[in-house]
């Protein structure tokens, strides 16, 4: 009998899309097992970059093409969300209308950019009849708390004078009271899943501003300012719904925008590995599977938290079934994720190089790891068969 090997990894940030990391594996361990072996690729994702395209392809659903604002309101973005295939589901990734990489590094900084065009997409999907969401919110250009957001969906805000403010993130600390009767009612009738896949909260030192600001163009004298903003914001927001929606793991996740969607839009945060684990039937496919390869670019302190690879590692472990796992780069101690279910972790990197080069070279680094993984598994005995 043939066996199966699942490719299921995430993307490689600025390298390739989990779509390529899942050709390069199957590119290199054809190099060992030829057409002896059955490959089921099924690329993953945390609920940041990429999961779109993961759930739009495997269950045969299409993108729609909505125009909206970017992450700073004189850009113009021609985004897209995705309708799943069973007509009744969007999936939104918040980087296709607010996320960094649409700026350049000179453009960047969260005092002045909004996650207006997010807002957008969820109204476009709205008025497609869509009440049914999954909202991935990883790879934020902004800091304002989801208030950009709500003010595309219609939510006001105002300064001490009465007059309206246009949010960003230097405008939260201006905010004396918010206005949400002019909220879009179709929120109310819908249900939403955050994906995200950190569990900081909204403030303090692992918070939105602390964590996560800097690589988005903040420095000190900008972080405090966006901290006491967004304290201001979640002061307001406790009046308003006598909840401490500040507080819950993952509202500081996207600068804020997992608070932002728990207090405008009635949002549920969930872990974004286990929701698309969840929507790929991916235990199924697991435990059809003799072997599992997954990977990302990196594998540091932050992987056993909502990262694709603790989440099938989680999986894994319950089945029984070896994960094998290779990543740009290994950043610490890897035996945590040892007991969590990964059998092996490896670094494609063959050589000291440049950052450039590494990730122009990842497909072929990638490949030519799991050609090595394959010779290794090829004179293990329980696994012999796979080159015959």
């Amino acid at each position: 009998m043939m066996k199966t090997i699942l490719l299921a990894p995430d993307s490689f940030k600025d390298s390739m899309t989990a779509f390529d990391a899942c050709l390069a594996m199957e590119t290199g361990l054809k190099r060992v097992f030829g057409k002896h072996v059955i490959y089921q690729q099924m690329p993953m994702s945390d609920g940041g970059e990429g999961i779109v395209d993961t759930l739009v392809t495997a269950t045969n659903g299409q993108k729609v093409t909505v125009t909206v604002e970017g992450p700073l309101p004189s850009m113009q973005v021609t985004s897209y969300y995705g309708l799943l295939g069973d007509g009744e589901t969007a999936v939104i990734e918040m980087a296709k209308a607010s996320g960094l990489e649409l700026l350049t590094i000179s453009q960047r900084n969260p005092l002045l950019t909004s996650t207006f065009g997010t807002g957008q997409l969820i109204q476009a999907a709205l008025a497609h009849g869509i009440r049914r969401f999954i909202i991935g919110i990883g790879g934020s250009a902004t800091n304002d708390g989801g208030t950009g957001m709500a003010e595309a969906l219609g939510a006001k805000f105002y300064d001490k004078y009465g007059s309206q403010l246009k949010m960003r993130g230097d405008t939260l600390t201006r905010i004396a009271s918010i206005d949400l009767s002019g909220l879009d009612k179709r929120l109310m009738e819908s249900t939403i899943d955050v994906a995200c896949d950190v569990d900081s909260p909204l403030l303090g030192p692992t918070g939105a501003t602390a964590i996560f600001s800097k690589q988005k163009g903040a420095d000190q004298l900008m972080q405090v300012q966006l901290e006491q903003g967004l304290s201001n914001l979640a002061e307001l927001a406790t009046e308003i719904s006598q909840k401490e929606f500040h507080l819950v793991p993952g509202s500081g996740a996207a600068g804020g925008l997992g608070f932002g969607l728990q207090l405008f839009c009635g949002g549920l945060l969930v872990s974004g590995v286990e929701r698309v684990i969840e929507e790929l039937d991916l235990v199924k496919a697991i435990a059809k599977a003799d072997l599992i390869f997954t990977g990302e670019g990196s594998l540091d302190s932050q992987t056993s938290y909502g990262k694709v690879i603790a989440g099938l590692a989680k999986v894994a472990k319950a089945q029984k079934k070896p994960l094998i796992a290779c990543v740009g780069r290994i950043d610490g101690d890897v035996r945590p994720l040892y007991l969590q279910g990964v059998t092996a972790a490896f670094s494609i990197l063959p050589k000291l190089d440049s950052l450039n080069h590494c990730l122009e070279q990842g497909p072929d680094n990638l490949a030519a790891t799991c050609e090595a993984i394959g010779r290794l598994l090829s004179i293990k005995k329980d696994l012999s068969t796979l080159g015959k």
